[in-house]
């Protein structure tokens, strides 16, 4: 039996986030055909470090146990995360970015003892990440900006084995603004089954 977090990521409702309901459906898919699995769900808008980001102000109180360790260890005791993200103004939400300043922890997440120079060695080997995206703007219209690359890349750093990212694109641009959640997630339903299986 493994263990499974479900990371909710996503400031929308969850009724109207598009990535929510994609995530949904690719952990329902995933159930079906690992239904001897454990789900631990951590909606990261419901945790109190998600208003508590890293200032000047609590820089020495920040990587606390409550606040940081506290998610190094269910991670630690978790064999697969499966985590949604929507891009916001051209990168993760803010949710997210707090949860990865709270676990980026030198020798629990990650060490540069015994790496090469300009490397790292990462602690959470152990984990298979899968993530799941969306963004307003077709890809590529803002090169600068992509929020996968940064997911998938600290995923990589902290040493997890990272699936092939579903990314659905162009939500808020022609053709796809007019379409349902329900239209958006068959556009998605084939990919999220079959990765689910897989996972």
């Amino acid at each position: 039996m493994k263990k499974i977090l479900v990371l909710y990521g996503s400031p929308m409702p969850r009724e109207t986030s598009i990535s929510t309901i994609l995530m949904d459906y690719f952990v329902k898919e995933y159930q079906e055909s690992h239904p001897e699995d454990e789900i631990i769900s951590l909606d990261l808008n419901m945790e109190p470090m998600s208003t508590l980001p890293l200032t000047s102000a609590n820089l020495g109180s920040f990587y606390n146990e409550e606040l940081s360790d506290k998610y190094i260890n269910l991670l630690k005791s978790v064999d697969k995360v499966i985590m949604n993200a929507p891009m916001i103004n051209f990168n993760v939400p803010a949710t997210v970015k707090n949860f990865f300043d709270r676990i980026s922890v030198a020798n629990k997440t990650f060490s540069y003892k015994y790496a090469k120079n300009g490397s790292s060695i990462g602690l959470l080997d152990h984990l298979k990440i899968q993530i799941i995206a969306t963004q307003g703007a077709p890809l590529g219209w803002y090169p600068w900006a992509s929020h996968v690359n940064y997911l998938e890349g600290i995923w990589n750093f902290l040493g997890a084995k990272v699936n092939p990212t579903v990314l659905l694109d162009g939500v808020k641009a022609e053709p796809l603004n007019t379409k349902s959640k329900q239209e958006l997630l068959e556009l998605k339903k084939n990919e999220l089954a079959s990765l689910a299986k897989e996972f």
